[in-house]
């Protein structure tokens, strides 16, 4: 059988089997379930799990009934963890380190195509971290 030719000024991207994507989504998953109560989980048609804490608070002068702390959701070829956290305090960026903040991707969102055990912990304290941020501001 001859070798699969390549095309000149492509780079060949292997691509992730869906069973790796499943265990990284279940992983993160089972990380975001700690949480559950007090956050309310809701999941969403295309398979995601998202956690929200349901309290009337005031944000940045805005009354609000709820507010988004975190999720995953499965997409060709990643899994995307977003983390609020992030979004609401950009200096928590420092908190991670370069093999993790080379996920991010946009503002809240990260970009998880394999689970390796520095990630996996980096998401689990920034879980933490983030929690214990929410409970000191009464969101919940």
């Amino acid at each position: 059988m001859p070798a699969a030719k390549k095309t000149p000024g492509k780079r060949h991207v292997a691509k992730r089997s869906t069973t790796d994507l499943n265990v990284v989504w279940r992983e993160i998953r089972t990380l975001l379930e700690k949480y559950t109560p007090p956050l309310e989980v809701r999941n969403d048609v295309k398979g995601g799990y998202h956690l929200w804490s349901v309290k009337a608070i005031a944000v940045a002068g805005r009354k609000k009934n709820e507010v988004y702390f975190a999720g995953v959701i499965p997409r060709k070829g990643y899994i995307g963890f977003y983390y609020m956290p992030i979004y609401t305090n950009p200096e928590r960026k420092s908190m991670f380190k370069p093999e993790m903040l080379a996920l991010l991707k946009g503002k809240s969102c990260f970009h998880v195509r394999r689970l390796e055990p520095e990630v996996k912990k980096q998401i689990k304290d920034a879980l933490a971290s983030g929690f214990k941020l929410y409970k000191q501001r009464g969101w919940v």
